[in-house]
């Protein structure tokens, strides 16, 4: 028996996924409404297994029928209604810019904004829309008020824009960063919180987590280093540029006080969207990161004071939401779960195949580094698109020297075996 809340949540997301339809192709729209209505009934883990399912996922894509994109972690390709939301708002605007942007498309800017919210699991006045996670991250970490002594700790493993953020502070208000290690993958809750819980001090300020390593993929107990950290006086921020919308999990889950993520990845948005959250009753202490009538007003409009944007782009945000909720969140987490799982364990039989990833589910998803002994990331990737035309990313930071390989829910088997292959005859 469904619960009341469990009922409307279901509700909702079968009238987000029938708007959707109604954008597509007729009889694509039908075939995949019978889909969905087949495998509706079956546990998320079995559903990411049915291959006619995803196949018929993979047709709402227009990626390249050449080049296999195995790194989806850059960037993800738009399915083609989020495409073609994108382009009719794109076109409407050029009729009269100035007043089709300003007048016209920006009134959706607030129900977007609440359709976020309700996705995210938050409050629509605590939510900023913008660009991506480092403008995120960034109007945060330069919008704090620290000062010279207080400290920051963070994670070697961190993502670069981020590190060098907070280097910047350092470096102009004499702010302290503590960084903390980690030999990946670590299949431990215990051994993140220790390992952050002994880097605070009487002056730490600020504790600062990836969710989701971009590295390796490895997830971090974001809520119980938040937990251990609000314990002892810090504030939180997370940066959930690959874990939004990949795993299924709301901010409230987190308990974080800042947090920011790219639409671009896995919700599959149009390129240059994102957003940004501040716990309410906190967006007071930080300052507008560019220009705003008040930059300390306790008003989550003022970071989107950013002058002329694509408000078109961000418009589709909102089709991209229609087009995850037609998958299924949870459903969506064991399919690219289940995609890392297929290709990993037919690679992890061959000889100098090494995993810098967790095979455990509560530590990984879709993303998997790896690498083989005696060649160098670049050789590896270099070779793989060569001889296979299979695109991926070279990862070089610090214990990590490795190759990632990023699926999304329109990579198919076939790809992955391709990429098996690959790997065995340079394992071999």
């Amino acid at each position: 028996m469904f619960s009341r809340k469990q009922f409307l949540q279901r509700s909702a997301l079968a009238t987000a996924s029938l708007s959707l339809l109604e954008w597509m192709q007729p009889a694509q729209a039908a075939e995949l409404k019978l889909h969905l209505e087949r495998i509706a009934p079956l546990a998320p883990s079995d559903a990411a297994k049915d291959e006619d399912f995803w196949n018929l996922i993979r047709e709402q894509y227009t990626v390249s029928s050449t080049i296999i994109n195995l790194n989806n972690g850059g960037v993800s390709p738009q399915p083609k209604p989020v495409q073609d939301a994108h382009i009719r708002s794109y076109q409407y605007c050029n009729e009269a810019p100035s007043y089709y942007m300003w007048r016209i498309l920006d009134q959706g800017r607030e129900p977007l904004r609440a359709k976020i919210a309700e996705l995210a699991g938050c409050s629509p006045d605590e939510i900023a829309i913008n660009r991506n996670t480092t403008e995120g991250l960034n109007t945060i970490i330069f919008g704090l008020n620290l000062k010279a002594g207080d400290e920051v700790v963070l994670s070697k493993y961190d993502y670069p824009n981020m590190m060098n953020a907070w280097k910047q502070r350092e470096k102009r208000d004499g702010i302290k960063l503590v960084w903390v290690d980690f030999d990946l993958p670590v299949e431990s809750d215990e051994v993140f919180v220790e390992k952050f819980s002994n880097a605070i001090t009487s002056k730490t300020r600020i504790v600062h987590i990836t969710h989701m390593l971009n590295w390796t993929g490895q997830i971090l107990p974001a809520r119980k280093i938040a937990d251990m950290a609000h314990k002892k006086g810090c504030e939180v921020i997370v940066d959930a540029s690959h874990s939004f919308v990949h795993v299924d999990y709301k901010i409230s889950d987190l308990d974080c006080d800042y947090y920011a993520t790219s639409c671009h990845k896995w919700l599959c948005a149009p390129f240059g969207t994102g957003f940004m959250y501040i716990r309410k009753g906190m967006v007071k202490n930080v300052w507008a990161l560019l220009s705003a009538p008040i930059p300390d007003a306790d008003n989550i409009g003022k970071f989107e004071a950013i002058g002329t944007r694509s408000f078109a782009a961000e418009m589709a945000i909102g089709n991209a939401i229609d087009f995850h909720y037609l998958i299924g969140s949870k459903r969506k987490e064991e399919r690219l779960r289940y995609l890392k799982n297929y290709w990993c364990n037919k690679a992890l039989k061959f000889p100098k195949f090494k995993l810098f990833t967790s095979m455990k589910d509560e530590y990984s998803c879709a993303i998997a580094t790896f690498t083989i002994d005696g060649c160098t990331p670049a050789d590896i990737a270099t070779e793989l698109f060569e001889k296979r035309k299979i695109h991926c990313s070279s990862v070089n930071q610090e214990k990590v020297q490795g190759v990632r390989i990023t699926p999304h829910v329109y990579t198919s088997l076939r790809d992955l075996d391709k990429l098996v292959e690959g790997i065995k005859e340079l394992a071999a």
